[in-house]
């Protein structure tokens, strides 16, 4: 199975940016969907963004289209999270996870907070 690490999370003021980075190891990267997941406190986790395998096609939750942007690069087993104009609503736990037909693998998460 795939193992996945993300880093790239911290605290950053209302309007700031942030890079997220998801490295996968264990299996050939290009077999996964990528994306990721977010939980703030009190709240279920919900789906922020997803790649293809081939990165042709990206899909984001209408809370974050326009600001976030998902990427991957297979030569380096890893995929990104671009965060721009964070918002206070945007602080959360942040999760990686990877999809191979009906099986989910997930990162242990990284927190980002934004200040307001």
């Amino acid at each position: 199975q795939v193992q996945l690490v993300e880093s790239g999370g911290g605290l950053v003021q209302a309007g700031g940016s942030l890079r997220l980075s998801c490295a996968a190891s264990g299996q050939t990267f290009t077999d996964y969907i990528m994306g990721w997941f977010r939980q703030a406190p009190g709240k279920e986790r919900e789906f922020v963004a997803a790649i293809s395998r081939s990165a042709i096609r990206s899909f984001y939750a209408d809370s974050v289209k326009g600001r976030f942007t998902i990427s991957r690069d297979s030569a380096k087993s890893t995929v990104y999270l671009q965060m721009n104009s964070l918002k206070a609503e945007d602080t959360a736990v942040y999760y990686c996870y990877a999809r191979r037909g009906s099986f989910d693998y997930w990162g242990q998460g990284t927190q980002v907070t934004v200040s307001s």
